[in-house]
This record gives C-alpha cells, sequence and structure tokens, in this order.
C-alpha cells in the first residue's frame, strides 16, 4: 500500500513543527530534568513531549501504516518493511547542553527504502523536507505549521574527489573514523550533531559522512530520505550495498552517506 504524499507532506511537515515548538519550550526553560532510559541513552521531557504530538497525529492520519517511534518500546518489536519512523528529537546530547544541533525526524519508508521525510532543526531555524513529488528543498520563512514557506530545492554536490568537504559527528568521532577519513583528498571537516549530517551533503555543503558507530532507523531514516531526494545515496560500510531499513531491532550497521560523484573508498 503506497501512502498518497500529496496527503503525508503537510502531515509530516506540521507535525515536526508542532513537535519543534513543544522542544524549544523546554529549551528555553531555566531548568529541565534528564533522566536515562533502560540503555542508558538520555531522555528528557522534550523527546516525551514531542514523541506523544507526533505519534497522536500520525495515528490520527494514517491510522493502517505501521508506526515506529523511538520513544515506544512497544514499536520496536514491530516487523514489516513499510511504516512512518520518528524520531522526535534527535541529538538528546546536544539538546542538553544547549547546542542546539538537535532536530526533530519524520520519515515514511516503503520496501525498506526511506522516500519521505523531514528534518527539522527548530534552534537552527532550518528545515529541510521532500515534496510530494520526491525532490526534496530547503524551506526558509517562519515555519508556520499550515502553510509551507518559501522552499529551494537542494541537490548533492558535484564533488571534486582532490578536495572533499567532510562531515562527521560532533560526539560521536574515533579513530576508525579518522583512518577512513585519512583515505580521501579532504579539503574541509565539519561536525555536526544528529541527522543534520545527511542534510548538510543533500545541500551540497559537504561531500560524504562516513559513521562509523551505532545507530537506529529512526535516527538515520529522514536524513536518508532528505538525501534520497537531492540526488544522494547511503550505502552499508562493509559492501556498498544500499542502507536498507525494516532491519531487526531497527538497528543500522555502519554506513556512509555521500554525493555520487565521490569515489568511494573500500573500508
Amino acid at each position: 500500500m503506497s501512502l498518497n504524499y500529496q496527503a503525508l507532506i503537510p502531515v509530516i511537515r506540521k507535525l515536526a513543527i508542532e513537535g519543534g515548538t513543544k522542544i524549544m519550550e523546554i529549551y528555553n526553560s531555566d531548568d529541565f530534568e534528564v533522566r536515562s532510559k533502560s540503555d542508558d541513552s538520555p531522555v528528557t521531557a522534550a523527546d516525551e513531549a514531542a514523541d506523544a504530538l507526533i505519534s497522536a497525529g500520525l495515528r490520527a492520519a494514517f491510522p493502517d501504516v505501521m508506526l515506529v517511534t523511538e520513544e515506544q518500546a512497544d514499536s520496536h518489536k514491530a516487523k514489516g518493511d513499510t511504516f512512518l519512523i520518528v524520531d522526535p528529537l534527535d541529538g538528546t546530547k546536544e539538546f542538553i547542553h544547549r547546542r542546539g544541533d538537535f532536530t526533530v525526524n519524520i520519515a515514511y519508508v516503503e520496501n525498506g527504502v526511506p522516500l519521505r521525510g523531514v528534518v527539522y532543526a527548530p534552534a537552527k531555524g532550518r528545515m529541510f523536507l521532500t515534496l510530494a513529488d520526491g525532490q526534496s528543498v530547503e524551506e526558509t520563512g517562519s515555519f508556520d505549521p499550515d502553510t509551507m514557506g518559501a522552499v529551494s530545492p537542494i541537490n548533492v554536490a558535484d564533488s571534486d574527489n582532490d578536495a572533499l568537504m567532510v562531515v562527521a559527528s560532533k560526539s560521536h568521532r574515533d579513530q576508525a573514523t579518522d583512518d577512513y577519513i585519512g583515505k580521501y583528498a579532504v579539503k574541509d571537516m565539519k561536525s555536526a550533531g544528529s541527522s543534520l549530517k545527511f542534510c548538510l551533503v543533500a545541500t551540497g555543503e559537504a561531500d560524504i559522512y562516513p559513521r562509523l558507530g551505532r545507530t537506529m532507523e529512526w535516527d538515520t531514516a529522514a536524513g536518508h530520505a532528505v538525501l534520497n531526494g537531492a540526488g544522494g545515496k547511503v550505502v552499508r560500510f562493509d559492501d556498498h550495498t544500499p542502507l536498507a531499513y525494516g532491519k531487526e531491532g531497527f538497528a543500522n550497521p555502519f554506513f556512509i552517506a555521500y554525493a555520487p560523484a565521490v569515489t568511494l573508498k573500500e573500508a
């Protein structure tokens, strides 16, 4: 069953903005509580408030579509390759340290491929989304939940393999990542938190984002969809086959997100 994208896009865009508004209310408050989940990862009231709002909105609009969300452990037992997937606050550590690099992520995956998505960074005032026709855009303006502002199409860079711009994680860099990046002719490096790294490749602000670390499908699906719609690719690190979704437990292997003009190096 294919979703009607004309119906889907306004809903996920609106829910991302409304979720972002909830998050910013808590972000701008004097104090918020940080608790640990069973896997020791941090969670705040912002994650939970945004999740409640977004999942209720998606269930109301698309009751027949499987919903997977980071904050609802029961949903992680679901099986299937076509679903809506949500990370209501990706970059909780960035949020806790008030660094601003956190995002709201909502995506639609069909047959294991993230086809449509929205990535909203409320503290940065940036929003990236796929339109109904599949083209990815960046929206600017006031982010009115009910009316889309000005959008400009985004496309990956025509990368120069002699001078690549690499984007890597702010809080998850390690020697293995640095060793792999060292195989390329790098002009400069950027760091960014959360799913914004996919969006920087999608806009041509970076050429390649290698991730040699643990991620879950809700961390990557929306950014992956945005990158797809901008002409980019995401492949497994080990064999360079496309990164697929609906895997056991929704856990990802290491991966590389890149503009197709980049000549990938072996692991």
